[in-house]
């Protein structure tokens, strides 16, 4: 599926494994889209991308990393664990 987005690969994959993991018509509502949409300072796509760390209203540590990771290889184009 497409966004419409001219993105370097390494912010492509970021948005590829967010949406695997929350699903394509999430990321398609997101706040995060909007603001990459709207391109947003970095530091705002990150915050988005993290606020994404709940299951069931809790936060888990699990989903809180793999947030870091995407924003990392979006922000800086590298994955940092």
């Amino acid at each position: 599926k497409s966004l419409g987005l001219n993105l370097s690969q390494s912010k492509e994959s970021a948005l590829i494994s967010f949406a695997y993991n929350v699903g394509f018509n999430a990321l398609k509502e997101s706040t995060l889209l909007k603001k990459i949409r709207a391109n947003a300072h970095l530091k705002e796509i990150d915050f988005e991308f993290r606020r994404w760390n709940k299951a069931g209203g809790k936060v888990l540590r699990g989903l809180e990393l793999r947030r870091i990771s995407e924003s990392s290889l979006y922000c800086l184009g590298e994955l940092n664990f």
